[in-house]
């Protein structure tokens, strides 16, 4: 699913909201401006734009926190294809086939291979949109496996062949395990496996969607999001609607287990939509995107919570979408995604700043 915006975490974007398809329309890769920076988001210094236009999201570090991969809509692009750039936001380059659907990008250890989902195995062109006479849906294309390619899109590898959804995969920062979504078994779970596919072991079995997965700095435990009901009304809904590829993502809480799927923990139980988990390099704290504090639950921020539930503190103040924060390896720097500075309403840029904490 595109982690944009939930899935999209897709991701997000894989979204929840309403982005443009425009065009890059500036050449210049990166501009520094004090009007990026709003009213009480003091964590954030030196913020700098590193895409001009477009859906960008999704984007991540290399291991050596040198460069990035991303999804982006833009140019000839009718949906998602996955991009590489340098953190000054040079160099930007695609790397995927150019058909299908991609999502959830990720470079390998060796900081020469890129990890992602696409469907393009299943048809070359965008998958359909999903039905919205139900509601806001979100749709699990069951045409998603997961792949590796060079950086200059040659040597494509395909890690997944199962029926069902495989997408939003990450890597360990040990660089031994890969974490993944699943439809395989009937429900949307979390999976881990080997660099090259081998030794998939099942980590989540509760009713629900599991996704949006991110391990620990150590590699010790997991972050990611999960579904929450509130009776067995609801979980009766949400099996209907996955039976037809479908889910509703508006009720999303951030958990915590350990890295081989025991001691889960709810650290979030606000009745919002939460989503795109990522750890502080201390492993107490996490930063995640939420719609929390706005009543109609369409303004998402990025907020930071400690892993025992309490030290709520929000750190984007923009009107519209902040979210898939991710910090750099040595934690000094944080990279996400936002609506702000945009050329058009609801256009999604890479952002990277100095975290202060």
């Amino acid at each position: 699913m595109n982690n944009k915006l939930f899935f999209i975490l897709p991701i997000l974007a894989v979204a929840i909201f309403s982005f443009s398809h425009s065009p890059i329309r500036n050449h210049k890769f990166q501009i520094k401006s004090d009007s990026l920076v709003y009213p009480d988001e003091n964590h954030m210094k030196n913020i700098t734009q590193l895409t001009f236009g477009g859906e960008n999201a999704e984007c991540y570090f290399s291991f050596d926190g040198t460069k990035f991969t991303f999804q982006s809509t833009r140019d000839e692009n009718k949906c998602d294809q996955i991009y590489t750039m340098k953190i000054n936001g040079s160099d930007q380059n695609k790397v995927s086939t150019g058909t299908g659907r991609t999502t959830c990008s990720y470079y390998m250890p060796d900081g020469k291979t890129i990890l992602y989902a696409s469907t393009h195995l299943g048809d070359k062109d965008c998958p359909p949109s999903p039905d919205f006479s139900q509601g806001y849906v979100w749709a699990l294309y069951d045409t998603y496996d997961i792949f590796t390619v060079n950086e200059d899109g040659t040597n494509l590898n395909q890690l997944t062949t199962e029926k069902g959804y495989d997408a939003e995969a990450t890597i360990s920062p040990l660089g031994d395990r890969i974490v993944f979504t699943s439809t395989r078994n009937g429900d949307i779970d979390l999976y881990t496996m080997n660099l090259d596919g081998s030794d998939v072991r099942q980590i989540t079995d509760e009713p629900g969607y599991d996704g949006g997965a991110f391990y620990s700095y150590d590699g010790s435990k997991i972050v990611y999001r999960r579904t929450t009901f509130k009776n067995e009304e609801e979980v009766l809904k949400y099996k209907e609607l996955l039976a037809e590829g479908l889910i509703r993502p508006s009720h999303l809480d951030i958990w915590v287990m350990d890295a081989d799927g025991s001691n889960k923990i709810q650290i979030t139980n606000n009745g919002a939509a939460n989503f795109a988990p990522y750890w502080f390099p201390d492993g107490k704290r996490i930063l995640f995107c939420s719609n929390v504090q706005d009543p109609k639950g369409r303004n998402f921020d990025i907020y930071m919570i400690n892993t025992d539930g309490t030290g709520l503190e929000k750190i984007t103040h923009y009107e519209e979408f902040d979210g898939f924060p991710m910090f750099s390896p040595d934690g000094k720097k944080l990279v996400f995604c936002s609506n702000r500075n945009g050329k058009v309403k609801g256009e999604t840029n890479v952002f990277i700043c100095d975290w202060a904490d």
